[in-house]
């Protein structure tokens, strides 16, 4: 049996959950973002943000996972798209960046909304992906969505260089025939500027395809809403743009 999760890291609840703590990782985000207006490298941005706040590792990344510039915040916006849009669509989603994050959230881990609007975490790929016991309950979320939505097809695209993609992406599409879903899949080599440039409307927090791509959706969003999804969900930036 997987007894394998991704929720918190030990020292998380210190880092993420207190709000003093939180006072002092939102203004981070302020600041990050004043920097990254103003053309600083986000490397150094966040460099300069930490030590100034005196940050931890882990704060440091959340830092940088939910800042973005002005310009940014407005241009992610003007190309989300909402739920009535997505009817007769085909829809590419970003296979790990979307399930990983699912993962996440059902395993109680901190999930950070940005500047931006959307939700990440910090777990990640580092080369191979490994199930966890919300890897199906993560899938069945996506099919409910797909259901209601009334899209056309969905495409799920994988890391074709990470170990297993090609084992979760036969795991994603026999829960399609199974359940009769106009789903596909397909592992590339460079899945973010696959997804930039070849999907409509694509379905992923990832701030580089966000900045490219034509069009998105706020899945997590939609599915913490509409499923009423339990979430540690920390607010780092108060949305005036």
């Amino acid at each position: 049996m997987n007894n394998r999760n991704r929720g918190k890291n030990t020292g998380d609840d210190e880092l993420f959950g207190r709000e003093k703590q939180l006072d002092k990782l939102r203004s981070a985000v302020q600041d990050m973002l004043y920097l990254l207006s103003r053309n600083y490298p986000e490397r150094a941005a966040s460099e300069l943000v930490g030590n100034h706040y005196r940050l931890k590792t882990r704060q440091i990344q959340a830092v940088r996972s939910a800042a973005a510039s002005e310009s940014q915040i407005r241009s992610r916006a003007l190309k989300e798209r909402q739920y009535q849009d997505l009817e007769n669509q085909i829809i590419y989603l970003d296979g790990f960046n979307v399930l990983i994050l699912l993962e996440s959230l059902l395993s109680g881990a901190y999930v950070f909304e940005g500047a931006d609007g959307c939700f990440r975490d910090l777990s990640g790929v580092h080369g191979t992906y490994k199930r966890v016991m919300q890897t199906q309950t993560s899938i069945e979320l996506v099919a409910e969505f797909f259901r209601k939505s009334g899209a056309a097809e969905l495409v799920w695209i994988f890391d074709k260089p990470v170990s297993n993609s090609g084992r979760i992406k036969q795991m994603v599409l026999d829960h399609a025939f199974e359940h009769h879903l106009n789903w596909s899949g397909a592992l590339e080599f460079n899945p973010d500027k696959f997804l930039a440039e070849h999907a409509e409307i694509v379905i992923s927090s990832d701030a580089w395809i966000l900045d490219h791509c034509k069009n998105w959706f706020n899945l997590i969003e939609y599915l913490i809403l509409e499923e009423k999804l339990p979430v540690n969900l920390v607010k780092m930036f108060n949305h005036e743009f």
